[in-house]
């Protein structure tokens, strides 16, 4: 069992939730529910928890009303080590969801996502403070993220 889960809120959505990320990260899949009793709070027999994995990673999604959304505050982050990778997860994540900026979307049920290049992380950790710079400007104009761009960006180009 993993120490750390995340554990996320829907109102009425877990199921369809699960099944939608499952069905765009590989080595995923939905692993267990657990359904609402006679004592609720929801419905008796109505999908109370969800328990998934996606790429190894292992979520629980709860069913627990209109309470709570998901906001910026917290996103999950994709590490994407090629441009057809960032472009797969982009599009199968944002559909029916918001594009926001700098790789950050916001999919269907409002959950929120960065779908990062590895190479941006080490290129935004470089010494070179005028490359950073370079390379900050150019992330900062974007949607969806481009590795070609921002590698460009990190040469002067």
């Amino acid at each position: 069992m993993q120490k750390i889960t995340p554990f996320l809120w829907f109102d009425g959505q877990a199921e369809e939730a699960a099944k939608f990320y499952t069905s765009i990260f590989k080595n995923s899949k939905v692993k267990k529910i657990a359904r609402y009793t006679k004592v609720g709070p929801g419905p008796e027999g109505s999908v109370m928890t969800v328990e998934f994995t996606l790429n190894g990673q292992d979520f629980v999604a709860l069913n627990g009303g209109p309470d709570f959304k998901f906001t910026e505050a917290i996103s999950l982050v994709v590490n994407c080590e090629t441009q057809a990778e960032v472009d797969r997860y982009w599009k199968g994540l944002s559909a029916g969801g918001k594009k926001v900026a700098c790789g950050w979307l916001k999919d269907q049920y409002g959950l929120f996502w960065q779908i990062t290049p590895t190479m941006l992380t080490k290129l935004i950790a470089d010494k070179d403070p005028d490359k950073v710079n370079r390379v900050m400007t150019a992330m900062m104009k974007m949607v969806k993220l481009d590795i070609k761009k921002l590698k460009a960006a990190a040469k002067g180009k």
